[in-house]
């Protein structure tokens, strides 16, 4: 699996299905702003001027809202994912 460095996450994100309204099919990304993504690895924080690590708050396996465009998308062992930092994250689905 990817190691990521400082504050930043891989993630894999969910499939988006197309909805149909009255025959015409809507794609899902017109509609949306956000995409769910499941955290798949977690770097080990930033450090602050002093130093200090400061450890991320999200962990592996939560699933997460993120902005759509936000991210670089890598693909790893025939897996397409998401390399994004920890200020992108928009909530954590619970």
């Amino acid at each position: 699996m990817l190691k990521p460095l400082g504050d930043r996450l891989v993630v894999k994100v969910s499939e988006e299905k197309e909805k149909k309204v009255g025959g015409f099919v809507i794609a899902g990304a017109s509609q949306e702003k956000t995409k769910t993504a499941e955290i798949m690895a977690v770097g080990d924080g930033v450090r602050t001027l002093n130093g200090e690590l400061v450890a991320p708050s999200v962990q592996v396996g939560q699933t997460i809202l993120m902005d759509s465009f936000s991210g670089t998308e890598v693909k790893y062992n025939d897996q397409d994912l998401v390399i994004v930092r920890e200020s992108d994250i928009l909530a954590i689905v619970e």
